[in-house]
């Protein structure tokens, strides 16, 4: 039997993208043999607009009707276990308590820019700053099945094991290689010095566990290029499949990273983007 907690959040609204995310969540489910929970939000409507309708559960039996076909359909091509959700109400709001009411233990959500589907940028953004579990970002359309290499980017701050470890545990159901990559906008030989001492850490610390990593420094102007840009960069030119990073700065907690670098990670990066927040217990010490 599945475990109650073993479920895999996918917000639906049958765009293009939204069923490209869910097509990328079939490897993570058979690897962790969680069931997918498809979600679709209906938005919520103005009174006004409630009186085109004759009934607001004429529209949610249409939907719920699409969302089991849809369910169906994918169960008997994958083998994978399916259950579907239906909610009323703001989207990225529903997304965030249907991910606490049933424990998700990720959230996998298309993402793109564009009229023809809800998770746009904003509602993506706001579900990663808010949701109690992990959130892999799809944007781009073309992917792998699988994933062989995992980036990790890393600065000057305290890390914290959840960063590490989940990287760690998701290499390990993929036989994955972990990229640690710091970007680095100074040339100061003590500051180098001590980004080279705490890759090395790190990268011992995730061989230790046995798994393939390569450190990397990524050297740039800041005058030429954002942070983000160069990380998303050194991704594609390894062909990276997926790239970590942590929505939160630990040190103060109420100055969200999704708020700047994340954002345009999230936003910028064809190559799928799991976003953590991170604990402020079990830190891994690396100065």
């Amino acid at each position: 039997m599945l475990n109650k907690s073993n479920k895999i959040l996918v917000p639906v609204d049958f765009s293009e993208q939204s069923l490209i995310a869910l097509s990328q969540s079939y490897n993570l489910a058979k690897k962790i043999n969680a069931e997918l929970v498809l979600l679709y939000v209906i938005e919520e409507l103005n009174p006004m607009v409630k009186r085109l309708y004759k009934e607001l559960n004429e529209i949610k039996g249409a939907v719920e009707n699409n969302l089991k076909n849809l369910a169906e359909e994918k169960s008997k091509e994958t083998g994978l276990v399916f259950s579907v959700e239906i909610e009323e109400g703001k989207i990225y709001n529903k997304i965030v308590e249907v991910a606490e009411k049933i424990n998700a233990r990720f959230i996998v959500m298309g993402t793109k820019g564009n009229e023809n589907s809800k998770f746009i940028g904003s509602n993506a953004n706001k579900v990663v700053k808010t949701a109690p579990c992990p959130v892999i970002t799809i944007k781009g359309q073309q992917h792998k099945k699988g994933c062989d290499k995992i980036v990790l980017p890393l600065d000057l701050t305290k890390e914290t094991s959840d960063k590490v470890n989940q990287a760690i545990e998701i290499a390990e159901l993929f036989t994955a290689e972990i990229f640690i990559v710091s970007v680095l906008q100074t040339g100061k030989e003590e500051i180098v010095n001590k980004l080279k001492d705490q890759l090395l850490i790190v990268r011992q610390y995730i061989e230790n566990r046995g798994v393939k990593c390569t450190a990397e420094i990524v050297k740039i102007l800041k005058s030429e290029e954002s942070l983000a840009n160069a990380l998303i960069k050194y991704a594609e030119k390894i062909e990276a499949d997926l790239l970590m990073i942590m929505t939160q700065q630990e040190k103060d907690i109420k100055e969200l990273f999704i708020g700047s670098k994340a954002k345009e990670v999230i936003n910028n990066s064809e190559i799928p983007v799991l976003s953590i927040q991170p604990s402020l217990k079990d830190r891994i010490e690396i100065s």
